[in-house]
């Protein structure tokens, strides 16, 4: 008789909600008033489905028969969840199964996601500002690092970033979070918005192999991308800190290639990365390996999906949809990779 283990042919949508509930219900225990007309569970069963369907809470509660009233679930979650306390909890839980299914060296990714607000100026204390950006210059903010395993993202921690945060300091972070882990890095991949001297020289202090798309920030570099064809070259960056400044040097890999109609644009394009890796030699090697990053980027916005959608300039709250929504992402991959997926030699066959 065969002893391969079987797996479970498929997955319903109500065992990976109820996975997911029963997670938050024994991570962020909510207490409740002794004669209270609902309990947690039901508080999470209401963000969870409201966030798998992509819908507001009062949305999923009108179109319930006998569920609870969507001013009471909103109140609570105005009230239950402290911001700090959920960061730590979220990470926790975003962690929690994933690790064991990094490999000895990790690829891992962050991003810092900007989401416009158009609110009362007065009425922004937990806002990130930043450079202008489809007509505002203030945020709702998050950080999150990712582990990218067999093209497939899993988040590992999530910050929301307030007025003063800066892309270095979230980086550190997120650094220390890797140091945790039982495992290698292998490369880190960073959006535009890590660019600067701080992260630059952070990644160099812990040794770390890197990507990251520049920014034409200066006459040097905008020469050097406005002609000539694919090479490397070396530039600096300037950083200055409580009065004190240094300078880091880094390599540039300049890729061009021809538009050839792209964007109904001609020409050449010329992608600049600053990248060091053993990997890369070429300035071809560090845009096929930055393009990796596109499929997180992807996935991303799949996640968009997976999100409750509010009006509510509670930052608590958003914050909450968000980390439900990345739980989601992680949820959906895990049990088909440890109930789905057949065992077998080589890596486990999915049935998609």
């Amino acid at each position: 008789m065969s002893r391969t283990k079987q797996a479970d042919s498929e997955i319903h949508e109500d065992q990976l909600l109820n996975f997911l509930v029963n997670r938050l219900d024994e991570e962020v225990p909510l207490s409740l008033a002794n004669n209270a007309e609902i309990t947690a569970e039901d508080i999470y069963e209401v963000l969870v489905g409201a966030c798998a369907d992509g819908t507001s809470v009062s949305t999923l509660c009108a179109s319930s028969h006998n569920g609870p009233a969507a001013n009471t679930i909103l109140y609570h979650l105005r009230t239950k969840f402290e911001p700090f306390r959920l960061e730590r909890v979220a990470s926790t839980l975003l962690r929690r199964n994933i690790v064991e299914l990094l490999p000895e060296q990790v690829e891992v990714c962050a991003d810092l996601h900007l989401r416009p607000y158009y609110g009362d100026e007065d009425d922004t204390e937990t806002l990130y500002y930043s450079e202008a950006k489809r007509g505002t210059t203030a945020f709702h903010a998050y950080a999150t690092l990712y582990a990218r395993v067999k093209n497939k993202r899993y988040t590992l921690a999530v910050r929301r970033l307030e007025d003063g945060d800066t892309a270095s300091s979230v980086l550190a972070e997120f650094f220390g979070v890797l140091d945790g882990l039982d495992t290698e890095v292998k490369a880190v991949y960073l959006d535009r918005g890590f660019y600067d001297s701080r992260c630059l020289t952070l990644l160099q202090a812990h040794n770390y192999a890197y990507v990251i798309p520049i920014i034409r920030w200066g006459e040097t570099i905008q020469q050097e991308l406005s002609k000539g064809w694919s090479r490397v070259i070396q530039h600096d960056l300037t950083g200055k800190l409580d009065g004190h400044s240094w300078t880091v040097e880094f390599p540039v890999y300049i890729d061009c290639t021809y538009l050839n109609g792209k964007y109904d644009e001609r020409g050449v394009a010329r992608h600049g990365y600053a990248a060091d890796a053993p990997f890369i030699e070429t300035p071809r090697d560090a845009r096929y390996y930055y393009a990796k990053r596109f499929g997180i980027e992807s996935s991303y916005r799949l996640s968009e999906q997976a999100i409750a959608t509010t009006t509510t300039r509670d930052a608590t709250v958003r914050l909450l949809y968000v980390v439900v929504s990345l739980l989601l992402q992680n949820a959906w991959r895990y049990p088909h990779y440890e109930y789905v997926a057949t065992p077998r030699r080589g890596g486990r066959r999915l049935w998609w």
